[in-house]
């Protein structure tokens, strides 16, 4: 039985005052929220400049600390970037890669973004893998396709081993931000489409990795998303940063656990 994980990406909001207060509700809420033994996972993925905020309250908590990016290269003159390793002693145990928002936005590419898995496996933490296709590839009917490349792409770059230690995160981008959700019969396919990728590698790492939804996950369709077998958890935007919404979605996983 694969523990769900529900992970917030707060992207670039937020403030000192705020993102601690936020913290310290989620922090609050998962440790006295009357869970299950087999408790969801919960993680929250900060702003850089929140990570110091973040180690100290969410050290000794259940709650896990997570970036939203991070370099490809170990060290050195790449001003402005932050490698694996700084993000490693400031204790985060997840580094998002390739969200829709970087390869769109930032252009970042396949090979640059299993490139940086490296870097976070390498310095002992989980990469969230983001894959994805648009509104404009899924209405000419290439969902699988595109998320097969994208895939593929990690596969032939870092090997199927890496994906023991990875989570993957299904963002339909067609649903971020836009008001949209898929169905949990949508996005229960393609979750299922990328098990069985994996599968054609490795059906031992298939069966354990956990395949997160991450197409505007919210307190309303979290229980109908969590409840599909393939769907192990989400990656959520807008919803984490309100505590009592992401909190419902935490128990809405716990009670899928």
């Amino acid at each position: 039985m694969r523990q769900p994980l529900i992970a917030g990406n707060w992207k670039m909001n937020g403030s000192r005052a705020s993102a601690e207060a936020l913290m310290r509700a989620v922090v609050g809420g998962v440790s006295g929220g009357g869970c299950s033994g087999k408790a969801a996972e919960v993680a929250l993925c900060v702003p850089f400049v929140f990570l110091d905020l973040g180690e100290r309250i969410l050290a000794d908590t259940p709650v896990r600390l997570g970036a939203q990016n991070v370099c490809s290269e170990p060290s050195g003159a790449y001003t402005g970037e932050i490698a694996a390793a700084m993000l490693k002693e400031f204790g985060c145990r997840y580094v998002i890669c390739g969200h829709s928002e970087r390869r769109d936005y930032y252009s970042e590419t396949d090979a640059l973004i299993a490139k940086k898995m490296v870097r976070v496996i390498e310095a002992g933490m989980r990469p969230i893998l983001c894959v994805g296709e648009t509104l404009e590839q899924r209405e000419q009917g290439l969902t699988q396709t595109v998320v097969a490349s994208q895939i593929d792409a990690v596969i032939a770059a870092n090997g199927i081993q890496s994906f023991a230690q990875i989570e993957i995160a299904y963002e339909p981008v067609w649903a971020i931000g836009t008001g949209r959700t898929a169905t949990p019969e949508q996005a229960q396919e393609v979750h299922s489409f990328i098990r069985a990728r994996i599968a054609n590698h490795d059906a031992l790492i298939a069966d354990k990795i956990r395949i997160l939804y991450g197409g505007s996950m919210k307190a309303g369709n979290a229980a109908q998303l969590l409840a599909m077998p393939d769907i192990d958890g989400g990656l959520v935007g807008g919803a984490s940063l309100v505590a009592g919404e992401f909190l419902a979605i935490w128990q809405a996983g716990d009670a899928s656990a």
